[in-house]
């Protein structure tokens, strides 16, 4: 059985320590210097005073550290994989690790991709947000997304992450709505993300990102083969890296397929490769594959023991 290398989607990070692995592992010490020189600017000062779990520097942050913590694991654990996965923010660092696109136009396209996003969203959509909850498997869902076709409420389903874990994207209004139908079921509300995300309304920010941000990128075909997180696609060409970055703006993220197409390719174990507390952790990874996590925590307990 081989390995893949996972890069989780993006959630709030423990800066404090983001940023002792990031200054004290020399391959992120080198990576963030690259990252330095792309953006003009300090990158550990700007993520350690940046406030919000979106910033700029926080996504950039964590695609160096998802980079070199997948460096980490190939130096101190062996790791060769045979191929890679990164759901949702993740897809940016599958596509440095795995060679589609060089490190620093993969830190310029992150740090751009942000600017877009916050001036897109802070214009559009500026009441829709993103519902992640639990406990709820399909059946349910359907029962919550008839109630709001009743009401005559847009939604789209973002991402699939389990049988029973969605996130369901929807006007803010119905926020309290939607939590307390959830809870009433049994299930249980996890979070809500602002800017939202994964929805074919955001069809105009994937084709400016594709006229402002990508215009100039060059994506080569990877050095092994990037599982696209939206269905499963095994991609092997620097045009389907591409497009699976730009399609993650309005196509839903479909954890199930990827983990059926990691099974296909013979995958036994997945190191998840990024500070993580969603992809590693959730049954539906746990129950398919022996999971290795390597994150800032586990590195530092790996020092500690020397």
């Amino acid at each position: 059985m081989s390995t893949a290398i996972v890069f989780p989607g993006m959630g709030p990070l423990a800066v404090d320590e983001v940023a002792a692995f990031m200054l004290g592992d020399p391959a992120a010490r080198r990576l963030t210097a690259i990252a330095d020189d792309v953006l003009g600017y300090s990158l550990m000062d700007r993520f350690q005073r940046a406030e919000g779990d979106y910033s700029e520097a926080a996504q950039v942050a964590f695609m160096v550290a998802c980079v070199a913590l997948a460096d980490w694991a190939g130096r101190n654990l062996g790791v060769e994989p045979e191929a890679c996965v990164g759901p949702s923010f993740g897809g940016k660092a599958a596509a440095a690790y795995s060679g589609a696109l060089p490190f620093d136009d993969a830190v310029r396209l992150t740090a751009d991709l942000a600017r877009c996003t916050d001036d897109y969203f802070g214009r559009e959509h500026t009441d829709v947000v993103t519902h992640s909850f639990v406990r709820t498997p399909e059946p349910r869902l359907r029962e919550l997304l008839a109630e709001l076709d009743a009401q005559g409420e847009w939604y789209e389903v973002s991402c699939h992450i389990d049988h029973d874990f969605y996130m369901l994207s929807l006007r803010e209004r119905q926020e309290e709505w939607l939590k307390g139908r959830v809870r009433a079921s049994g299930g249980l509300s996890l979070y809500t993300m602002r800017p939202p995300m994964h929805s074919a309304a955001f069809a105009p920010l994937r084709r400016r990102a594709e006229e402002e941000v990508l215009d100039g990128l060059r994506f080569a075909d990877p050095r092994l083969p990037v599982v696209d997180d939206h269905d499963g696609t095994v991609l092997t060409t620097g045009e389907g890296v591409r497009t699976m970055l730009l399609d993650g703006i309005v196509r839903a993220l479909r954890w199930p397929d990827a983990v059926a197409a990691l099974k296909r390719l013979g995958v036994g174990t997945v190191c998840v490769c990024g500070p993580d507390s969603l992809f590693g952790r959730v049954a539906l990874t746990r129950k398919t594959f022996t999971v290795t996590p390597v994150n800032p925590r586990t590195v530092a307990l790996a020092a500690s023991a020397v």
